[in-house]
C-alpha cells in the first residue's frame, strides 16, 4: 500500500492535493490502495473527519474510487489520464483517418450566415437580461423534433453535446452515482464521466445499439442514468433500430427514476430514421448538436427535455456562461432553414464510403461495422500491432482504447474524406495488417 509515497498535509485541501499531484505524478498507481482514513488520520496527526473530507473531495474530482469496507483506491482511469491522449502521432505523408471529423467539402459556407446574423444583432442588441434562445431556433428544433417523435419539452442552447450532457448528468447526479454508458463508446464522455467524479458501468453495443440485456443488468445493479446514440454512433456507426427502441423502452419502464440522455449523433448526416426513447423515465434529455453536418467549430447543441430537467440545466446555465452567443444561433437559424445542408445527399456520401470499405474487408475475410455515420469500426486480435503496422503502411486510424471500456480490442477508421481509389488500398492493407485471412473475427459487444 503506497510503496515509498508518504501523504503530506495538515488540512483536508493539503491533504487532497498531496495525493493528487502523487496520481499525476505517477506515485501512486492506478488502483492502489490508500491508507483508511483512520490510519492516515494518526499518521499525520489530524482529526479522522479531515481526512475524510479530503477523500469526499478526490471521489469528487474523480481522483479515488470508495467501496465500502474494502477501501478507497486510486481510479484505474482517473480522470487525469484523459483518453484523447491516446492517439496516434501522424507525420508528413500519412494519410490521416484517425480525427473522426467530417468531410470538410460536405461543410456549407458560414461567411453569410454569419453575416446576416451579425447584422441583425446591430440593429437589435443582445442584452443582458435578454431571452437565451433564438425564438426562431427554438421553433425550427422543436418541429424538427416533434417529426421524429421525439417527447414535448422545452428547448435549451448548449455549447455541444457534450456541454449539454455534461450539465444534464450535474443537474440529477451526485459525486459516486453510476453512469451505464455504451462500450465501446464516445471518447469524451468516458472521460466526461469519471471527471465529474461519477462512476461508467458499461453496456455492450451491437449494430441496433445497446444491449437491451446490458442496459437491465446495469440499472439492476444501481445505474442511475444511462447515455444512448440514436445514431451514427462513435467509434460503432450502431443505430438504434425500431425493436432495439422498444427493447430498451421495456427495460427503462422498470426502471422509471432512471436519468435517460440520448444523443442524436447522426442529426442530418444520416438517413435512417430515429427511433427515440425518451419519454419512458420521469427525468429524460435528448440531444442534437450542429457538429457534424454544419461544422464543430459552430460549438451549438440543442437540448430538449423533461420540465424539471431542463429548468436545472438552464438555472445553472445562467450562472455560468449565460447563453450561447445569438449571433451564432441566427447563423445556425439561416443554415437549417436555408438548406445549405442536404441531409440525404451528405447521408449517401458518406454511406457509400462506409459501404465500400465494410465491404472492401468482407471480401478479405475480414468482419466490420458501420450501420450509420462516418466511421468504420474494425474488431482486431491485436489493436497495438494493427494501429503500428497500419502507421507504417501510410495510414493512421485510431487504437480503440480510446472508446472502449471491457470491450474486445478494435479500430476506428474515419471514412468521411476516403475516396474511392484509396478503398481497395486500404482494405488491402488492413488485410495485411491482421495477419492471415484478417485474424481472428471477434464482435464489439
Amino acid at each position: 500500500m503506497l510503496g515509498e509515497y508518504r501523504i503530506s498535509g495538515r488540512r483536508a485541501g493539503e491533504i487532497s492535493a498531496s495525493i493528487e499531484r502523487a496520481v499525476g505524478d505517477g506515485a501512486l498507481r492506478p488502483g492502489e490502495l490508500l491508507p483508511p482514513m483512520r490510519v492516515l488520520a494518526e499518521r499525520l496527526g489530524v482529526n479522522p473527519n479531515t481526512v475524510a473530507a479530503a477523500y469526499r473531495t478526490l471521489r469528487e474530482r474523480g481522483v479515488i474510487e470508495t467501496a465500502g469496507r474494502r477501501g478507497s483506491r486510486v481510479r484505474s482511469k482517473p480522470a487525469t489520464t484523459a483518453r484523447e491522449l491516446i492517439r496516434v502521432e501522424v507525420p508528413p505523408g500519412v494519410r490521416d483517418l484517425s480525427q473522426g471529423n467530417p468531410d470538410p467539402a460536405l461543410l456549407p459556407a458560414l461567411a453569410g450566415a454569419f453575416a446576416a446574423g451579425a447584422r441583425e444583432g446591430d440593429r437589435e442588441p443582445v442584452l443582458y437580461g435578454h431571452a437565451p434562445v433564438e425564438p426562431e431556433l427554438a421553433r425550427l428544433a422543436r418541429a424538427g423534433l416533434d417529426a421524429d417523435g421525439v417527447p414535448e419539452g422545452p428547448v435549451a442552447v448548449t455549447s455541444g453535446a457534450l456541454d449539454a450532457m455534461e450539465r444534464v448528468l450535474m443537474a440529477h447526479l451526485r459525486p459516486g452515482d453510476a453512469v451505464a454508458v455504451e462500450d465501446p463508446g464516445w471518447g469524451s464522455l468516458l472521460d466526461l464521466v469519471p471527471a465529474l467524479g461519477l462512476r461508467t458501468v458499461p453496456v455492450g453495443v451491437d449494430d441496433e445499439g445497446p444491449s437491451p440485456d446490458g442496459v437491465r443488468k446495469a440499472l439492476a445493479g444501481g445505474a442511475r442514468a444511462l447515455v444512448v446514440t440514436d445514431r451514427a454512433q462513435n467509434p460503432t456507426g450502431a443505430a438504434l433500430s425500431a425493436a432495439r427502441a422498444r427493447a430498451l423502452r421495456t427495460v427503462l419502464a422498470g426502471h422509471p427514476e432512471t436519468l435517460l440522455v440520448e444523443d442524436d449523433h447522426g442529426h442530418h448526416i444520416v438517413d435512417l430514421p430515429l427511433h427515440a426513447v425518451a419519454g419512458t423515465t420521469r427525468s429524460w434529455a435528448f440531444v442534437r448538436s450542429a457538429a457534424k453536418a454544419y461544422g464543430p467549430d459552430l460549438r451549438l447543441a440543442v437540448l430538449t427535455g423533461d420540465a424539471v430537467t431542463l429548468d436545472r440545466v438552464r438555472g445553472r446555465q445562467r450562472l455560468g456562461p449565460g447563453w450561447v452567443s445569438r449571433i451564432v444561433q441566427r447563423a445556425v437559424v439561416r443554415l437549417w432553414s436555408g438548406g445549405a445542408v442536404d441531409p440525404q445527399a451528405v447521408a449517401a456520401r458518406y454511406g457509400r464510403r462506409r459501404n465500400a470499405l465494410i465491404g472492401a474487408l468482407a471480401r478479405r475475410g475480414i468482419a466490420a461495422h458501420g450501420r450509420s455515420g462516418m466511421n468504420v469500426w474494425v474488431p482486431v486480435p491485436d489493436e497495438t500491432g494493427a494501429v503500428a503496422r497500419l502507421l507504417h503502411a501510410g495510414w493512421a486510424v485510431a487504437p480503440g482504447a480510446r472508446f472502449r471500456m471491457s470491450a474486445p480490442p478494435g479500430i476506428r477508421v474515419t471514412v468521411s474524406t476516403l475516396t474511392e481509389d484509396e478503398i481497395e488500398p486500404l482494405a488491402e492493407t488492413i488485410a495485411a495488417a491482421l495477419g492471415p485471412a484478417g485474424g481472428p473475427v471477434r464482435t464489439y459487444a
